[in-house]
This record gives structure tokens, C-alpha cells and sequence, in this order.
């Protein structure tokens, strides 16, 4: 069945800090007093000095006025980094091909620093998971209770193995789309709308709330206290050996963790594929959402996400990320 909720609301922009960089300058000031003597007050690294230097033999009218003279350097303005810009570029490179449509967000961990590539609405399918289990770690944090052991227990294979049983069951236990959507309401999630009764893979979002989803689980500024961010994350890093594609391309070696959707059309028999997830290069930690629709097979959606995540992450570590603009920036206003 096709979901109603077909509202799609504008995906809310991550704030950036501005890559602008102004050199200082140096300023000199010259005096000259009632007597005719000239000083000249010059700042050096070392300290400050003070030269006399020998009255002229003979000063006019105009000249024997007090004049300050200011010699200040143009400011040096380095251009605004837009990352969204560099973004778009880098998704120049993945082939998406007939009616395969891709966004695509990414997120550095340590500065903050974000970009977001489309604002389209997209079917969650399985990627809803991770918002399901954070909706109901939240009630449980603002009740002062914990989760079951059968809560547990289907928490587990719903993430690890992405079971649609145990996604139904806690799907319910939140109170469904309402349930959902109020819990999103206090993560900051401003385009995302629950599935239509029973239909939680239905939930529709976009590429810029799943980022602020993540942040909610590993980001430090959440909603979700500690102990709950440590549990979904740990779900998170132990998916089923089958499922380890998606965001993961874009990992070295196994720094990663992530959750992915996959979800036939009955209407249009093409794909919906999905990934959102944690990943680490060269020790570095970047938020990661590909969301996709249109694919004719799974396969070929897996490596439109894939293609897509690495073209993501690149925005960072092609030699150019802000971080690094960022400290490069402050060293200069130093000097």
C-alpha cells in the first residue's frame, strides 16, 4: 500500500562557519611636537623604541602643524568555502542513470562542518530503524525507565539483522507514526513524516534529517543521554556480514558503522535504496546519508549509494576540508 503522507517539507540547512581570513596590519604613527622634534614610535616583535632625530633648519606654516599619518595594509579576504558547492561537484562523478534520483549529506565530525546534496523527500524503508529505536530510548529516558528484555531483544535483530518482525513490534511500542514524529519534533528532525498506520518503511525524510539523526546518536549535543548513544552505536557496528555495504565504501578498513534500507515498488517495481551511518578515514570521523529511488535492481542501487557516500566524504578529504581551512585561518591572524 502507497503512504498518503506525502508531505514534503523543506530540509532544514546545517550551520556553517564562514572560511573568511583577515591579515592584520601594522600601523605607524608620526608626531611631530611644539619644538620641531619628530618621533617616530615603531612596534616591532621585540618591543617598543623611540628615535629623535634633529629638528629641520626650517618649517612653514603648514608644515608646523601636528599631523598623523596611518598606514594601514588592505585587509586579505580568502572567498567563502561553500561545501554544499563542492558537494554538488564531487556528485558530478556517480553515473545515476534512467529514473535513479540520489542525495546525499555529510558531516565532520570534529568541526562540525556539513553538506547537503538534494532536498527531495525519499522513502526510509529499513533505514527508519535507527529512528525507531531512538524514539523509543527516548520515552523511555523522559518515563525514568529502561527497555525490556524482550525490547531488548528485538532492538537487536532489527538493527543487527534489520528484521521487519521486531521493527513492526517496536513500531507499535512507540506509537507509530505519532510516536515518531513527536520524538523527531525534540531531535531537530524538520522534513521527516511517519509512515501511514502500519507502514513505519514508508516514513518519508530527507538526506539533511537523517544527518541530524546521526547527530543525535554520535554526536556529543543529543537528546539521547550517553548510555543510549553507546547502545544504538554498538547495534550499529555489529550489522550482519550481507548488509556491510552502503555508507561503509566510503571507510578505511572496517571504521564504520551503519544501518541500510532496500525496498521494492509494488507500484513501480524499482528500488528504494538507503544508507546512513559513521564512518572513519584516516582516523577521522564523518556522518554519512545517501538516500536513493528509481533503481531498477538492489545491486544497482547499492552502487549508486556507494558511489555516492565516497563522493560525500570526499568533499573532506580531497586535501581541502574546512577543518583544516579552518586552523589555517586562525594560524594566519596570529602572525
Amino acid at each position: 500500500m502507497e503512504s498518503s503522507r506525502a508531505a514534503r517539507r523543506r530540509a532544514r540547512r546545517f550551520p556553517r562557519r564562514p572560511l573568511t581570513y583577515t591579515a592584520l596590519a601594522c600601523v605607524a604613527v608620526v608626531g611631530a611636537t611644539a619644538g620641531g622634534a619628530v618621533f617616530v614610535k615603531a612596534q616591532a616583535h621585540s618591543g617598543s623604541t623611540a628615535v629623535s632625530s634633529a629638528a629641520t633648519p626650517s618649517v612653514s606654516s603648514s608644515s608646523a602643524t601636528t599631523t598623523e599619518e596611518a598606514a594601514v595594509a588592505e585587509p586579505v579576504v580568502e572567498p567563502v568555502v561553500d561545501l554544499d558547492e563542492r558537494l554538488a561537484d564531487a556528485m558530478t562523478s556517480v553515473d545515476a542513470r534512467g529514473e535513479q534520483k540520489v542525495s546525499a549529506a555529510v558531516l565532520d565530525l570534529e568541526s562540525g562542518d556539513s553538506a547537503v546534496h538534494g532536498d527531495g523527500a525519499f522513502d526510509t524503508a529499513s533505514i527508519v530503524k535507527v529512528d525507531i529505536l531512538a524514539a523509543l530510548l527516548l520515552q523511555h529516558q523522559e518515563a525514568g525507565t529502561r527497555l525490556s528484555a524482550r525490547e531488548k531483544a528485538y532492538a537487536t535483530t532489527m538493527i543487527e539483522n534489520s528484521d521487519n518482525a521486531s521493527a513492526s513490534a517496536l513500531w507499535d511500542a512507540i506509537g507509530r507514526a505519532a510516536g515518531l514524529d513527536a520524538a523527531n519534533k525534540t531531535f531537530g528532525l524538520t522534513g521527516t513524516a511517519g509512515g501511514d498506520g502500519a507502514l513505519w518503511g514508508l516514513t518519508l525524510t530527507t538526506a539533511a534529517d537523517q544527518l541530524t539523526l546521526l547527530q543525535q546518536v554520535f554526536g556529543d549535543d543529543s537528546k539521547l543521554s550517553e548510555a543510549s548513544r553507546s547502545y544504538v552505536q554498538g547495534l550499529m557496528g555489529r550489522i550482519e556480514a550481507d548488509q556491510q555495504w552502503g555508507v561503509s565504501a566510503a571507510a578505511d578498513g572496517s571504521g564504520w558503522a551503519l544501518k541500510n534500507g532496500w525496498l521494492p515498488r509494488s507500484t513501480t517495481g524499482l528500488w528504494d535504496v538507503n544508507s546512513i551511518g559513521r564512518v572513519s578515514v584516516d582516523g577521522h570521523a564523518y556522518l554519512v546519508a545517501v538516500l536513493s529511488n528509481g533503481n531498477s535492481t538492489q545491486a544497482k542501487g547499492i552502487s549508486l549509494v556507494e558511489a555516492a557516500a565516497k563522493a560525500a566524504v570526499s568533499v573532506f578529504t580531497d586535501g581541502s576540508a574546512s577543518a583544516s581551512a579552518s586552523a589555517n585561518a586562525t594560524s594566519a591572524a596570529a602572525r
